[in-house]
């Protein structure tokens, strides 16, 4: 495939004036349509929808081990620049974000080069902000 399309994806959050913040001021992105019950917002050129949804007490967080770190599952994210992705990094340490994995690389000098740090939103949904040193080698095995 080689043009990308942007992605819709809708999530559920349990506290939509929360969330909304989060997504807001935490994460910089750009409001679009809402509702009482739904908030778009520009995830870099992607459709994010944050959904109320009321949180159900049989709901746990779900982890698989990567490189000896709890990776969060499901989690979703983006793949930005190698500078951007730095910056973005040092923002959210800034304004004291609590990783589940702290920014870090991974495969340092091998195939697959990556940059990658996990995090949760207020409602506990798990995102991941990746990049590649080489923007071609995203699929490379």
């Amino acid at each position: 495939m080689n043009t990308l399309s942007p992605f819709h994806l809708a999530i559920p959050v349990d506290n939509l004036d929360l969330a909304r913040d989060f997504y807001n001021s935490t994460l910089e992105l750009e409001e679009g349509r809402s509702s009482d019950h739904w908030v778009d917002f520009d995830f870099f050129g992607h459709q994010l929808v944050i959904h109320y949804k009321q949180k159900s007490d049989s709901e746990t967080k779900q982890h698989n081990s990567v490189d000896g770190k709890e990776v969060p599952v499901p989690h979703f994210g983006i793949i930005l620049e190698w500078e951007i992705w730095q910056k973005f990094a040092n923002m959210l340490s800034e304004k004291n974000v609590k990783f589940a994995i702290e920014p870090y690389i991974r495969f340092k000098g091998e195939v697959g080069e990556q940059a990658t740090m996990f995090f949760y939103d207020p409602c506990g949904n798990a995102l991941e902000f990746k990049s590649f040193k080489d923007p071609s080698q995203v699929f490379a095995k």
